[in-house]
């Protein structure tokens, strides 16, 4: 798969930097190959103690598993070629963040809408945040937009993403890491790190795109993503509108009427919204959304 993992060498060595969106540009090569390029006594120098969790996961390793997680969604959906469209939802998404109680990740959030008729939306760890088109055409203002990104910053601000990786797979990664300072990685080794870090990359993808996070994951991002909203001085009651909307939709299936809970639920877990003080409808939001979501 062209897009299978770009984890090993920057999440180890920490030297990449990720200068768009196009987390497909370091692919090519097996994982092997690419840690054998690597001066491993470099990377272990590092480790000063053996870590055993997610928690564990510094905020630049956090960031490569998520370019990691982005570059397997990108394999399965195709990205949306409408920059207008993309640079508005990140601007109403970046307004959201920064009123979340994690503002910035380590190389920020970023955005992409997927040309997908599915509904659906993805947050990967370390800030990388995916929304479909068919998603889109049940968003009916900028309110409502802030109010569902809002709840995909919140899986990303309470790493749920990483909670879903298996802590064995840390464990044997992190011991190799711990216990290899100031030496040379054996093939068998290097072989042990790559099947741990594809694991945890598998964990992730196939907890955002196939299983779906746990109920009590997703009532709290609706609870986190609407209080997110707020504090951005959008309406937080923006959320149960779309949700409203989303229920009768719910009998299309797939997407994420197969891994979340029902829009009927969601609503009543989410309980009354009201805006902030001195909140007002704004027509200058309604200009800007009418223009960029035209689908």
């Amino acid at each position: 798969m062209k897009y299978r993992l770009l984890l090993a060498v920057p999440l180890l060595a920490g030297c990449q930097t990720l200068q768009s969106f196009d987390v497909g540009g370091m692919a090519g090569g097996s994982m092997g190959d690419r840690l054998k390029n690597v001066d491993v006594t470099k990377v272990a120098k590092g480790v000063q103690q053996l870590r055993k969790g997610f928690e564990d996961i510094s905020e630049s390793e956090e960031y490569y598993i998520g370019r990691a997680v982005a570059a397997q969604v990108l394999s399965r959906y195709k990205p949306l070629n409408d920059p207008g469209l993309n640079n508005y939802a990140q601007k109403v998404m970046q307004g959201v963040a920064l009123a979340s109680d994690r503002p910035a990740t380590f190389k920020g959030y970023h955005l992409q809408v997927l040309d997908s008729d599915e509904v659906n939306a993805f947050a990967a760890p370390g800030g990388f945040v995916f929304v479909t088109k068919g998603l889109l055409k049940h968003v009916k203002s900028e309110d409502e937009l802030a109010a569902v990104l809002g709840h995909e910053v919140a899986h990303v601000a309470k790493k749920h993403g990483l909670k879903t990786i298996q802590t064995a797979r840390l464990t044997s990664a992190f011991t190799i890491l711990g216990s290899e300072v100031g030496k040379q990685y054996t093939p068998a080794q290097i072989g042990q790190l790559t099947t741990a870090f594809e694991g945890a990359i598998d964990d992730v993808v196939n907890k955002l795109v196939v299983n779906g996070y746990s109920r009590d994951k997703e009532y709290e991002a609706d609870k986190l993503g609407a209080q997110y909203a707020k504090s951005a001085h959008y309406d937080p009651g923006a959320l149960k509108s779309f949700l409203t909307r989303l229920e009768k939709a719910e009998g299309s299936g797939g997407g994420m009427f197969k891994t979340h809970p029902s829009a009927a639920k969601r609503q009543s877990e989410l309980g009354d919204q009201t805006p902030a003080p001195g909140y007002k409808k704004s027509s200058e939001r309604g200009r800007r959304f009418s223009e960029a979501v035209q689908l």
